[in-house]
């Protein structure tokens, strides 16, 4: 019997697919068991400490003593012993935590205990961390940009509600950050907004998990044509929970009137030529270094389309010897400016 190409390929893909879904599964499965028996020796350690009265000295002999039994293991060391007696003590009285922390690697946890103190806090990481797949170098970053902290406070700017179904602007707002760190590309002075691009282009791995759940990445310099015309859109996404398309403007000065324009022009052209029938209409969402949330608003008045503006910043803090060599942030904003002149 002949096989068919396409038809084998089909079976193939189906197949590793498989493969990969009950590999992800065993490995949530071992994570999960590994973070359990670290709890029942955190919770060990804690309780015969209380009752026995037992010191500092009874982790360091228990630490040589389970290496000595189990020579092939790792996590027995003295200092992963204490941060079992830690996670017990953090999370005894939070059964949400408890079941959030099952959820990620054991060096996550740490991170997360070392550096976080508030409860809900606590609970932002470990949920984002699940539910964006943050690596430990992702949720390090996420974690000195205050990210909890962004987006407690920051008011997200936009026009989802007048131009979205109600279900969907809700949607689309849980997608949009008020602000997206860039730190991880190593940048600490202005750049062209091309050279950003390119930045991004080769970082889009981390570029997508700060974006958040569900972008998947199209292209970059994305073409669209009306009639003998063509446009380009800096970068273009999918997200899979709106089933839309997403339009990402980048732009290295403070949000101006013109931007909101621009971008409800390529929404025009994204959903008449490009988008197929089954999807939602396309988002556009402003990325600049600066912006005025009352200018933002008022800009998007007149807009019939879905645009979402946020900033973004690159390295919070620099070293000093840096710092010196770099403009101030008043040295910034003149620069700005005179580049809109």
């Amino acid at each position: 019997m002949e096989i068919q190409h396409e038809s084998y390929q089909n079976l193939l893909a189906e197949i590793k697919d498989s493969i990969r879904h009950a590999q992800v599964r065993a490995g949530q499965y071992v994570n999960r068991a590994m973070i359990e028996l670290y709890w029942h020796i955190g919770k060990t350690i804690a309780e015969r400490q209380e009752t026995e009265g037992w010191g500092k000295s009874v982790v360091e002999h228990l630490s040589k003593d389970l290496k000595a039994e189990f020579p092939n293991t790792d996590g027995f060391s003295t200092q992963n012993l204490w941060y079992m007696r830690q996670f017990y003590l953090t999370y005894r009285n939070f059964p949400i935590l408890q079941q959030l922390a099952g959820e990620i690697p054991w060096m996550h946890n740490v991170l997360i205990m070392s550096k976080i103190k508030e409860d809900a806090a606590q609970q932002f990481y470990l949920e984002a961390s699940a539910k964006f797949g943050w690596s430990r170098a992702i949720l390090h970053n996420q974690i000195k940009a205050n990210a909890y902290k962004t987006l407690k406070t920051a008011e997200k700017t936009h026009n989802f509600q007048q131009t979205l179904s109600a279900n969907l602007a809700e949607q689309a707002h849980e997608a949009l950050k008020s602000e997206y760190n860039l730190d991880f590309l190593g940048l600490t002075a202005l750049v062209k907004e091309r050279e950003l691009e390119n930045q991004l282009l080769q970082n889009i791995k981390e570029f997508l998990l700060e974006m958040g759940y569900g972008f998947a990445f199209l292209g970059s310099q994305y073409k669209i044509k009306l009639g003998e015309n063509e446009y380009f859109i800096d970068l273009l996404f999918y997200h899979r929970g709106l089933q839309c398309l997403v339009a990402l403007e980048l732009k290295i000065t403070k949000f101006i009137p013109e931007y909101a324009g621009k971008m409800n022009f390529y929404l025009e052209v994204l959903d008449d030529t490009v988008r197929m029938v089954h999807e939602n209409p396309s988002i556009g969402i402003i990325l600049c270094a600066e912006k005025d949330d009352l200018e933002v608003e008022y800009s998007l008045r007149s807009q019939n389309k879905p645009i979402g503006v946020a900033e973004y910043k690159l390295y919070e803090q620099l070293p000093e010897e840096l710092s010196k060599q770099l403009p101030s942030a008043k040295d910034i904003k003149k620069y700005l400016k005179s580049k809109r002149k």
